[in-house]
């Protein structure tokens, strides 16, 4: 029997959610595609028509975290009464969600070895970076800083984000989150002074 396209949404969306618990408890190379396919209460064949193999799986687990914490970033930012206070909100949630634990083993440490430092930085550009840029690029065009080059400063911010976020991760406590807030805060203040 063919199954309807919400049919077929709603296996992949199955399939997303035990792999990324898989691989978050487990990391990839201990991840058994048998355990997905078993815990889904699917077949073997709907995991490779969905996502073909382990790798592909393992893509799409990434991307759906990647829009996860855009979104994240963009509910968390838009709490903030201006500008700055917004960067700041956004910079924040991005390294929270980067290190939770269900994110940690599988943005962190496996994406880039897994699926390539190019293509991880590609998501990362399609998601996070892309909301970095247009705060920035937003906040350039109200005059909240001069007129450094938006791209350069996008890439800067997220190198130390990105950075800050696998610092944390190993000190195991979010205390850190805190100083390095206080640091990209520093950033800000420097930030502001080029006006």
């Amino acid at each position: 029997m063919k199954k309807t396209k919400a049919e077929a949404e709603e296996t992949a969306q199955v399939l997303l959610q035990t792999a990324k618990r898989h691989f978050a408890k487990n990391g990839y190379a201990k991840t058994a595609l048998e355990d997905i396919v078993k815990d889904s209460g699917v077949t073997r064949g709907a995991l490779y028509h969905h996502f073909k193999n382990k790798k592909g799986l393992f893509f799409a687990v990434i991307e759906s975290i990647q829009k996860k914490i855009a979104q994240d970033i963009e509910q968390q930012a838009s709490r903030g009464s201006e500008q700055w206070e917004q960067l700041s909100i956004g910079c924040r949630a991005f390294i929270k969600s980067a290190i939770e634990p269900d994110h940690k083993q599988i943005i962190l440490i496996d994406g880039p070895a897994v699926i390539g430092w190019n293509r991880w930085r590609q998501l990362d550009a399609n998601h996070s970076m892309k909301l970095l840029y247009s705060q920035l690029d937003q906040m350039q065009k109200n005059g909240c800083f001069s007129s450094l080059s938006v791209e350069s400063l996008t890439h800067s911010l997220s190198g130390a984000m990105n950075e800050s976020a696998l610092w944390i991760a190993e000190q195991g406590s979010f205390d850190s989150l805190d100083e390095a807030m206080c640091v990209l805060d520093v950033y800000f203040e420097g930030l502001k002074q080029t006006n």
